[in-house]
């Protein structure tokens, strides 16, 4: 099922369970009202600011985390643009003969690394096992050769500093992005927040159980509000597969290809 509408369907779901545990928490006040004329226990007040304190942080905690974790992504594309130009223009080190393949073979790689995103939820594993396999493939080939040529008579001295320790870098950063699409928050942290916004609105409910009239109004806006939050953290955590995407960040290896040309 597309991401997308999963995301959306969990919104909806929490909207209406919003509404529900509100019912929920009205009727139990109704039925304690028929039962204590005189009002509805003291001290509810305490129980449902602290509630609302904790889901507060909740998802204060979740929002900075996912946006946090989106940049870091961002970031680590244009890292991985920067170290494979540093490691293809220290190719000018090597003899002039060694270069045209090592070229080439940057051409692929770069090729391959600026459609390194997954963007299609279907066989996720199976996609993303191939992407390793390929990618890690084109290191070593690249790796095998410049070491060759780093070891030829003719190769200045600096070109084994310089151009194997780019290679290094350039190896590196792709585990670091690989490690960086897996890095969520445990489940746990979403099905938290998803249970207090559900007890909170029960609570609310049962303190608004005290008026005359239902306020439609505050409930829907709440219940909207609570829901539509989920979604953004959920969306945000998902940059490849969401409404909220990093794929204008890979125009930087596009254009790193270009210049290869």
């Amino acid at each position: 099922m597309n991401f997308t509408l999963i995301a959306l369907l969990t919104a909806v779901g929490l909207f209406l369970g919003i509404l529900v545990f509100l019912e929920i928490g009205l009727r139990i006040g109704v039925i304690r009202l028929t039962h204590n004329p005189d009002g509805l226990a003291k001290g509810g007040s305490a129980a449902e600011g602290a509630v609302f304190a904790l889901l507060g942080l909740l998802i204060a905690f979740a929002f900075s985390g996912a946006a946090s974790r989106f940049e870091d992504r961002r970031h680590l594309i244009t890292e991985e643009a920067n170290d494979i130009g540093t490691a293809y223009l220290r190719l000018d080190l090597l003899p002039s003969d060694a270069q045209p393949e090592l070229r080439e073979l940057f051409r692929r790689y770069t090729d391959l690394r600026s459609n390194a995103h997954i963007d299609n939820e279907d066989n996720l594993a199976t996609i993303r096992e191939k992407l390793v396999k390929n990618t890690a493939a084109l290191q070593g080939e690249i790796w095998i050769k410049a070491v060759a040529a780093c070891r030829r008579p003719d190769a200045p001295a600096s070109a084994s500093m310089l151009l194997l320790n780019a290679l290094n870098a350039m190896i590196d950063i792709t585990t670091t992005r690989m490690t960086a699409t897996q890095n969520h928050p445990p489940m746990i942290i979403f099905v938290l927040l998803i249970g207090l916004s559900c007890m909170g609105a029960m609570l609310v409910g049962y303190s608004a159980s005290e008026n005359k009239e239902r306020d439609w109004l505050h409930t829907v806006i709440f219940a909207g509000v609570m829901a539509f939050t989920v979604y953004v953290i959920i969306d945000i955590e998902f940059p490849r597969l969401g409404l909220i995407r990093i794929d204008s960040s890979d125009q930087v290896l596009v254009d790193l290809r270009k210049s290869m040309d």
